[in-house]
């Protein structure tokens, strides 16, 4: 089919535009190159050097003989999403084309406000250009786990069976996100089941888990095709800082005492959840949620995990959090919809671990070790970092 994917310059959005497009589809990548301008913005980069889009398309093109299409442009601009719309007339969207990065957001009201105004109107002119030109067109939305926080009770995949005075019915799961980033996807999940209920649209609403790994079997053809893996106090995950500390010699650094649980997965599961949710189309007005994870991991037992692999051992140094979280909590989420359609998840290996070391160990000179030291406090509404510049559309 032909799917269109937003934010496809990204971690995760060009290695699945890869994917795709090695599946025999014809994919389509729309992207401003903000994630780029953070990077300039915080002095980070990715530890892997990453090729311009031009150039990965370029040579994408030549290891494999499929056509990516590029359209570069803002999604907050509907005059461009629209042409991009009756241009490429998709027949899915993979809507990953957001600002991903809770401590980002919270770095003070500007950022705030860029979030909420990058991601939700962003994904509101997405539902209009649907609703006018092609309802039919099946809208999967990169969600997260984020959305639901950490409820001292189960977490279902998006809906919670209620009775209340006697009368029963099936309501969306109540929402407790712990950032501006987390609560823009809550935004996001309400327009889209209003949309979905109001004008006939389908969408997937995929709830994310942490996701790691650096390297899919299409990545690996070229290293210029290669996708991000950032270690930063903004942009990192947790288990990618715990294995440069390790690699650098330094104490792997837990916030707290790290019993704050999170789901996650292998960036290869992600891809394959993304075509399974392209292959499995809910019907037209239908809104419907996946958990996308695999495995719990608390924050401790991953420093524990990568202490016990890397060799001769590290230590772990536990930090006052600067996030508002509770330290331990209970985490019981349901993922079961996407292993009904046939996921067969990798799972958190030492193998896994130990290829993330030899990445590590090839790119270590690239280390900035000051971006790893955690710059924003939850509890402040003015941090000092990320001063240089916001990013512009460029519609």
């Amino acid at each position: 089919m032909k799917v269109l994917v937003l934010g496809g310059d990204g971690y995760l959005g060009w290695p699945t535009a890869l994917y795709l497009s090695r599946r025999g589809h014809e994919v389509g990548v729309v992207d401003n190159f903000a994630r780029r301008q953070y990077d300039f913005e915080l002095g980070a980069e990715s530890l892997v050097p990453i090729a311009s889009l031009q150039e990965r398309i370029r040579v994408w093109q030549a290891v494999s003989g499929r056509v990516i299409t590029p359209f570069i442009g803002d999604l907050t601009d509907a005059e461009f999403v629209y042409r991009v719309f009756r241009e490429f007339e998709p027949e899915a969207i993979v809507h990953f084309g957001e600002q991903r990065s809770a401590p980002y957001s919270m770095i003070d009201r500007r950022h705030a406000v860029y979030t909420q105004v990058n991601n939700v109107v962003g994904t509101l002119n997405v539902l209009y250009a649907m609703a006018e030109i092609n309802p039919a067109v099946h809208l999967v939305k990169l969600g997260s786990m984020g959305e639901y926080g950490t409820p001292n009770i189960d977490i279902e995949e998006g809906f919670l069976e209620v009775t209340h005075n006697g009368r029963r019915d099936v309501l969306p799961y109540p929402k407790q996100p712990g950032s501006m980033y987390h609560l823009s996807k809550v935004h996001d999940s309400h327009n889209i089941l209003f949309a979905c209920r109001n004008w006939g649209l389908r969408s997937t609403d995929l709830n994310q888990g942490i996701v790691y790994g650096q390297v899919t079997e299409e990545t690996a053809q070229d290293p210029r095709l290669a996708t991000r893996l950032d270690y930063d106090a903004v942009f990192g995950t947790v288990l990618n800082r715990f294995i440069i500390q390790a690699v650098l010699g330094h104490p792997l650094t837990v916030y707290g005492q790290g019993g704050q649980t999170r789901g996650m997965l292998d960036i290869r599961d992600t891809v394959r959840c993304i075509e399974i949710a392209l292959e499995n189309p809910p019907a037209p007005g239908e809104y419907r949620v996946f958990n996308q994870f695999v495995e719990e991991f608390s924050v401790k037992q991953l420093a524990e995990l990568v202490a016990r692999l890397w060799p001769g051992g590290a230590r772990i140094d536990y930090l006052p959090n600067p996030r508002t979280e509770a330290d331990s909590h209970y985490y019981n989420a349901r993922h079961t919809k996407l292993m009904d359609l046939g996921l067969k998840p990798h799972l958190l290996s030492e193998t896994l671990i130990e290829s993330l070391f030899e990445v590590v160990e090839r790119h270590k000179d690239r280390v900035n070790w000051e971006a790893i030291r955690p710059t924003v406090d939850w509890r402040r509404t003015h941090n000092a970092v990320g001063q240089v510049g916001m990013p512009v559309s460029r519609g």
